[in-house]
């Protein structure tokens, strides 16, 4: 393989790793989706607090993953970014509710009550999964787009590429996104539940929180289950590059296929999955479990790997198009410049560093669990 080739196929695993570690930090939002439910405002103070402990993680995840997707992979950014525009808008809008309402909750001179932004907080918990389930749903099921690469060249027609009147909407109702869509929804509300008890000490959250594993993990199974099916007998484009010219052919069970092509992706898989199924079997059956989130969380990582590879490798367009599949994106028709992936590779061996930070922050924030007598005092910060 070339160093081009190499440098393509290095900035995707780094993608892919990004979007495992944005799924797993959306237990923030389905947590934020459980707000209105609690039992008493004790109970929601918790939970607030708990969350608040982390929310920024999310929000921090969401802007370095759509940042490296553009010095990456730029054609993706300039096409989906400006062309479904709904979907997009839609996120960002409800990630703005988030921080402002973590800002304003319990504000000095707030008009307009807690109860307020925790609706705010509810919505943005509901779109953030939906709609980022269902951006990742067209890496499989493509968007209605059309490429013209010709464009960039013409001052009367800047546009690259062209969309349907909907501007992502269409992307939206698609029933096969929005089945991962609210898959995510349940997945983040479950792993919110354990990360509840791991990080509050009460017994009656524990127990209102058990039984929101008990339902919420119930549901995500059903619905993961059924997307995998979907997904394992649905057709795909296969890239063939013949004289520096690529060609699209339609293969049908091609996800399936690259499962098989790339055994190490279904290991991958079938791991992650094992680890979610543990974390969700033990914290129900198991008294004063207080741990899943952790085996939850990389189980949930590895499946989100693994999913990203078969969508990008193996010669498969990552966001295929609908209306002419020779304009379907690939690693290798949508990458920066072999100048611009070098110089950016050498800044990842920052990364280590900067996961270090993050565990260790991590570990600061939830070195003392939440109790009812911190809530008491009135002095916490949400």
């Amino acid at each position: 393989m070339e160093t081009y080739e190499l440098l393509q196929s290095y900035w995707w695993l780094l993608i892919s790793i990004l979007g495992a570690a944005l799924v797993f930090l959306l237990f923030v939002q389905g947590g934020q989706t459980m707000l209105l439910g609690a039992r008493n405002d004790l109970q929601r103070s918790m939970m607030v607090n708990s969350l608040g402990r982390k929310w920024e993680l999310s929000f921090t995840t969401l802007v370095v993953f759509g940042g490296a997707f553009f010095a990456s992979f730029p054609l993706f950014y300039s096409v989906s970014f400006g062309g479904a525009y709904w979907l997009w808008i839609l996120i960002l809008l409800g990630f703005v509710l988030q921080a402002v309402s973590y800002e304003f909750r319990k504000k000095s001179g707030n008009v307009y009550g807690t109860r307020t932004f925790d609706t705010f907080l509810c919505i943005n918990g509901v779109l953030g999964c939906i709609l980022l389930g269902v951006a990742v749903g067209t890496f499989f099921f493509g968007a209605e787009f059309t490429l013209h690469k010709g464009n960039l060249l013409d001052t009367g027609a800047p546009a690259i590429a062209s969309w349907s009147s909907t501007h992502g909407l269409e992307a939206i109702v698609c029933w096969k996104n929005l089945l991962l869509g609210v898959a995510v929804l349940f997945l983040a509300r479950m792993q919110a539940a354990m990360y509840f008890i791991n990080t509050i000490d009460d017994i009656n959250n524990y127990k209102v929180q058990r039984k929101a594993v008990l339902v919420n993990g119930g549901v995500f199974v059903l619905l993961f289950v059924t997307f995998l099916a979907v997904l394992l007998t649905a057709d795909g484009y296969q890239v063939t590059v013949i004289d520096g010219k690529e060609t699209f052919e339609a293969v049908p069970y091609k996800y399936l296929q690259n499962f098989v092509d790339m055994w190490w992706a279904l290991a991958v898989l079938l791991i992650g999955v094992a680890l979610v199924l543990y974390a969700y079997v033990t914290t129900i059956f198991r008294d004063h479990f207080r741990c899943g989130i952790w085996y939850s969380g990389i189980g949930t990582a590895l499946v989100v790997m693994s999913l990203f590879w078969v969508a990008g490798f193996n010669g498969t367009p990552y966001y295929p198009s609908l209306l002419d599949p020779a304009s379907s994106l690939t690693i290798g028709n949508s990458s920066s410049s072999p100048f611009t992936l070098t110089v950016m590779s050498w800044v990842t061996v920052i990364i280590p560093f900067v996961v270090a930070y993050i565990a260790y922050a991590w570990y600061s924030l939830n070195r003392e669990p939440i109790t009812p007598d911190e809530m008491s005092s009135d002095d916490h910060k949400y």
